[in-house]
């Protein structure tokens, strides 16, 4: 997901009283909702670094070291304030095992939250580079943003107002976001489940089936499937059901492909990413595409152009 709804689920999970077991308590709970994504400095690689994201920084060792580390800098910060004379008067101590035990709430909320898409999460890195699929929620959820971050203003508001009651907002758009998501999470199935047996009765039993939530819209999906060689699309809405579409051969077959990936390390990169690659003949090159990130805004993040490993370019 994206890291604004990262931010607002640490913040959330303070409101709903965590903040108050201890000093550092909100910040510590919002940096640790985001820190696995530091590895989105490799984005300076471009296309190569569709097989560093979501990887190593987001697996079991990492969930268990970032944490500590958090939590040992929170603590060497709040005793440098002390020392400056800086630190905030209304300030609660710190309380070094809840401090840690937030720290961890934090950073684990994050994997959660990353598997619910498409894009995928590789939970088990470094000890296994298998691909994890939530396909429940688009990357940036509007309805989110909106339920979270208006539960939390309403939380913050009755709080400076000093009312009893200032968790019960953030309660009640934490359990809304809950049912939201397990709500999508059923609908995918419902989905997914509809449009494989379309294809089963079409002869196409046994194909790979994804259904993509849309922005926006989340009461559609779009659908993907392949199968031998072949891919089609589809759609699904909540009460209309699904329809799928006729397959295409998805050009991963051309004989070029395999000697001209292994001299172009974009291409390699991709393929490790892909889901559900896709190759169109260009000219003397081959484009490689993912389908589920075809669509006209998407594409040229997820493309790239293979040629003979005597003039292989770079990825667009």
């Amino acid at each position: 997901m994206d890291n604004l709804t990262h931010s607002l689920v640490g913040a959330i999970i303070g409101q709903l009283g965590l903040k108050n077991k201890t000093g550092l308590a909100m910040p510590t709970l919002i940096v640790a909702a985001n820190i696995p994504d530091i590895d989105a400095a490799c984005t300076v690689y471009g296309q190569l670094s569709l097989s560093m994201r979501r990887g190593i920084t987001h697996g079991p060792i990492a969930l268990l070291v970032l944490p500590l580390i958090l939590w040992a800098l929170m603590i060497a910060f709040d005793r440098w304030q002390t020392k400056r004379g800086k630190r905030p008067a209304n300030r609660l101590p710190i309380h070094k095992g809840w401090l840690l035990a937030l720290a961890y709430i934090g950073c684990l909320s994050h994997p959660a939250l990353d598997w619910l898409n498409t894009y995928g999460i590789r939970l088990l890195e470094p000890f296994s580079h298998r691909w994890f699929y939530g396909d429940t929620l688009f990357i940036i959820d509007l309805w989110i943003w909106l339920a979270l971050g208006a539960s939390l203003w309403l939380s913050l508001r009755r709080e400076r107002k000093g009312s009893p009651a200032w968790q019960r907002p953030a309660w009640a758009g934490f359990t809304a976001v809950c049912a939201y998501i397990f709500a999508n999470g059923a609908m995918t199935g419902h989905a997914e489940a509809q449009a494989s047996e379309l294809l089963r009765r079409s002869g196409q039993g046994g194909a790979l089936v994804v259904a993509s939530p849309p922005p926006l819209a989340f009461w559609k999906r779009d659908i993907f499937w392949r199968r031998h060689g072949f891919y089609g699309s589809g759609n699904y809405a909540l009460g209309a059901g699904s329809t799928v579409e006729p397959g295409v051969p998805d050009g991963m077959n051309d004989l070029r492909l395999e000697s001209w990936i292994k001299a172009d390390p974009a291409a390699r990169a991709f393929l490790f990413w892909s889901r559900m690659p896709v190759a169109e003949p260009e000219g003397d090159a081959i484009v490689l595409r993912d389908q589920r990130y075809m669509q006209p805004l998407a594409r040229d993040r997820f493309t790239v152009r293979v040629t003979a490993p005597d003039t292989a370019s770079h990825p667009e």
